[in-house]
C-alpha cells in the first residue's frame, strides 16, 4: 500500500447544453483520443434520436433511467489466499455502478456495426431504459457470477 497522499477527486463539470453532471460523464465516455467535440455531436445527436422517438419524455431522464437500470449492484474481485484465487463477492461503489453502466452502454453501442455510433449509442440507451439490451445482460452476468460465489463472501476485507 502507498504510504503517499491519495489523489484528490475533483468535481466534474456539467456539460454546456444540458447542464448536467451525467451527461459529461457520457460524453467522457464515449470521447476517443481527446476529441470532446466529436463526443459531444455523438451524445447530442443521441439525445435528438430519443426526443423524435418518444417526444413527451425527457431524454435526460431516460439516460438517467436507462444507467439506473444497468448499474451492478454487487461484482466479484479476485482474492488471493494461500496460493488459491477465490472470486470474492464485493458491494460496488454508486461512483464505480455509474462508469460500469455507462462503459457497458458505450461499448455495446460501438460494437454495433453498420450504423451510425449516435444512432447505436441511442437504441442501446432505449434499450437500457426498457430494461433489456446488451448492458442489462451484462449486468445480469455479473450478478449471476456474484450470487454463484457467494460461498467466497467471508474472504472479503
Amino acid at each position: 500500500m502507498s504510504r503517499r497522499h491519495s489523489a484528490t477527486k475533483r468535481p466534474l463539470a456539467k456539460d454546456g447544453k444540458y447542464q448536467n453532471t451525467l451527461v459529461a460523464r457520457l460524453v467522457n465516455t464515449v470521447m476517443i483520443s481527446g476529441k470532446k467535440s466529436t463526443a459531444q455531436r455523438i451524445v447530442y445527436g443521441a439525445f435528438d434520436t430519443i426526443s423524435e422517438k418518444n417526444p413527451a419524455s425527457n431524454p435526460i431522464e431516460i439516460l438517467q433511467r436507462a444507467v439506473d437500470n444497468a448499474k451492478p449492484r454487487i461484482e466479484t474481485k479476485a482474492r488471493r489466499v494461500g496460493g488459491a484465487t477465490y472470486q470474492v463477492p464485493l458491494e460496488i461503489p454508486t461512483e464505480r455502478q455509474n462508469a460500469l453502466a455507462l462503459r457497458w452502454i458505450v461499448d455495446f453501442a460501438d460494437a454495433k456495426k453498420g450504423q451510425p455510433m449516435k444512432a447505436a449509442l441511442a437504441t442501446e440507451i432505449m434499450e437500457a431504459f426498457a430494461g433489456q439490451g446488451n448492458a442489462i445482460r451484462k449486468r445480469d452476468e455479473v450478478h449471476k457470477m456474484a450470487q454463484a460465489n457467494k460461498a467466497f463472501a467471508h474472504f472479503r476485507w
